[in-house]
């Protein structure tokens, strides 16, 4: 079974699976020679990676999987997905080595990093005005209940990995560079100065050329992550000397590189972390671009080898404009928790990394029935399918066999047309059609009656619009009441009532057939789209359903 599922892994067609071929290659060329190579890959793809670990000690190090972070803003649906994305490529690589070789997943916290502007939506924003230019760990909370800015957003970022259940080691920058993790290849960064800068000079406008130096040296006297000229530099001693913007003019200042005296400007940052932290594969958006390939340059100057990965494409908000941190225009991860499950958004995350997607409110209801689609569909494909399958990579090769009985969809027109307002009243319209459901043998379908509750009251309710029906439309309204009135009162089966709502779209001639259905939704429940009407009526119950109708079809719902 194990071999079958390397070998189902080597051939699998779905990017994270793609990524992790990349990375298998990326870490036998970075660790083994041209012939070693050669032979620990023939084992692999014979089902023996076991037997390549145990034949090259070279592979038993850790593969060490990294996201980075920078904790200026509250933590948004980008960085989870970063951090989702990459430990979907990490699942597809323990399937395609056969869960032998050890990895780490490193979540990086930039939190070292200077304030440079106060984010918009932060409350006490004075108080970070102040603290401006101070690392984020000594800017002081504007919410009062951590130590520091950036232990809040780095709380915040973890409090949410947490609950999700990612697998990954949290690091500090703060604590790497004062714990001394850093310090020998700040060093090697000081000696090699001059190649660093011949890296980086050529990508900057002249004025910045002038006092560009990759070493920001933390004041002694404010605290401030000072952006000034390298001065002089002592490679025996492993200091540098600036002059410091806070002291005497013409004085200056010596510290050392070491022991978290300095940050470096965040390029040649990423490049040092790569290599003492001795990073594997690491993603980032596609404006990032131009940065992986100049700090890929400086990494090499530092004498190591930058990691495997791939760009992936931007979050959009509503009016196609780029999410960022600092402006809050985009959805936060709590928010989408309020509307939404975090299946469904791994789902979202899962599609497309290299097409832009629309990040906002309105993307949440189809996520969540697409994502129990893919769980439906995954029941019955043959394994080749489903490792290709979003909910394999999304659940490590093991999704739930029962999700949720009923689509989102519905509930939400459920909610709407009971005008209920808790899940106790969800529940007893479910007490016909599913008798034996609880919440407590149904508790995804208990989760999405909250998600649904949320979304119907803040997004729904709010942009309804019932119309009247056309003349045509009518009959058709009035002919289904009819027919449903034949049916058993107490009926529960949606497929006789789907059936005859076919029927009367048929007899009537709707051509297309979905206009029909549309004239349902915008007349019955006002909406554009909507569930399976046979579902929602049996659910709702056929003498409601009927008397719905009726008030459609003579106007009652429109003039309301």
């Amino acid at each position: 079974m194990l071999q079958n599922l390397e070998t189902l892994a080597r051939e699998a067609k779905s990017w994270p699976f793609e990524q992790a071929r990349n990375l298998l290659a990326h870490v036998l060329k970075k660790r083994l020679g041209e012939t070693e190579r050669a032979e620990a890959r023939a084992l692999i793809d014979a089902g023996k990676a076991d037997e390549a670990l145990a034949a090259f000690p070279a592979l038993q190090r850790p593969v060490i999987l990294e996201t980075g972070y920078g904790p200026s803003g509250l933590p948004h649906m980008g960085t989870f997905g970063e951090v989702a994305r990459t430990t979907m490529v990490r699942n597809a690589f323990r399937a395609l080595t056969g869960d032998h070789w050890p990895t780490r997943l490193i979540a990086f916290s930039d939190d070292m990093d200077g304030l440079r502007k106060v984010p918009e939506g932060v409350p006490n924003p004075e108080m970070l005005r102040e603290d401006l230019h101070l690392s984020l760990t000594r800017v002081r909370d504007p919410f009062g209940t951590h130590d520091s800015f950036g232990a809040h957003n780095n709380a915040r970022l973890r409090a949410f990995l947490d609950s999700f259940g990612f697998d990954y080691e949290f690091m500090s920058s703060t604590e790497t560079y004062k714990s001394g993790r850093f310090d020998a290849t700040l060093l090697t960064l000081l000696e090699r100065f001059d190649a660093v800068q011949a890296i980086m000079l050529p990508t900057l406008g002249e004025e910045r050329r002038a006092t560009y130096s990759p070493f920001l040296p933390v004041s002694p006297i404010t605290g401030h992550v000072l952006q000034v000229p390298t001065l002089a530099r002592n490679v025996e001693k492993g200091t540098i000397t600036f002059e410091d913007p806070a002291g005497e003019p013409g004085n200056r200042t010596e510290v050392p590189v070491t022991g978290g005296h300095v940050k470096l400007q965040w390029k040649p940052d990423w490049a040092m972390r790569w290599v003492a932290l001795d990073i594997d594969y690491e993603m980032s958006g596609k404006d990032l671009i131009e940065s992986v390939r100049e700090s890929s340059k400086v990494c090499r100057a530092l004498g190591g080898t930058p990691p495997e990965g791939f760009n992936y494409e931007l979050f959009l908000d509503i009016e196609g404009k780029k999410i960022s941190k600092s402006k809050g225009n985009g959805l936060t991860m709590d928010e989408w928790l309020r509307y939404g499950t975090p299946e469904s958004l791994s789902w979202y995350m899962f599609q497309s990394p290299k097409s832009a997607k629309s990040l906002h409110f309105n993307v949440i209801p189809r996520a969540i029935d697409d994502y129990l689609a893919f769980i439906e569909s995954y029941k019955t494909q043959e394994p080749a399918k489903r490792i290709d399958n979003a909910v394999w990579s999304i659940h490590a090769g093991d999704p739930p066999t029962h999700t949720s009985p009923v689509s989102f969809a519905l509930l939400l027109n459920l909610v709407g047309v009971a005008n209920a307002s808790t899940k106790d009243q969800l529940w007893a319209y479910f007490a016909k059609y599913l008798p034996d459901a609880t919440p407590q043998n149904e508790p995804l379908l208990d989760r999405l009656m909250d998600h649904a509750l949320n979304y119907y009251v803040d997004f729904v309710k709010p942009s309804k619009s019932y119309r009247l029906p056309d003349d045509k439309e009518k009959a058709a309204l009035l002919d289904l009441a009819e027919r449903l009135k034949v049916l058993p009162a107490d009926t529960t089966d949606g497929e006789l009532i789907q059936n005859e709502v076919y029927a009367v779209g048929k007899a009537h001639a709707f051509e297309p057939l979905r206009a029909w259905f549309g004239a349902l939704y915008e007349v019955l429940l006002g909406a554009s789209q909507g569930p399976r009407f046979g579902s929602f009526a049996a659910i709702y119950g056929l003498p409601q359903t009927i008397a719905l109708i009726e008030a459609g079809a003579n106007g009652e719902l429109a003039q309301a």
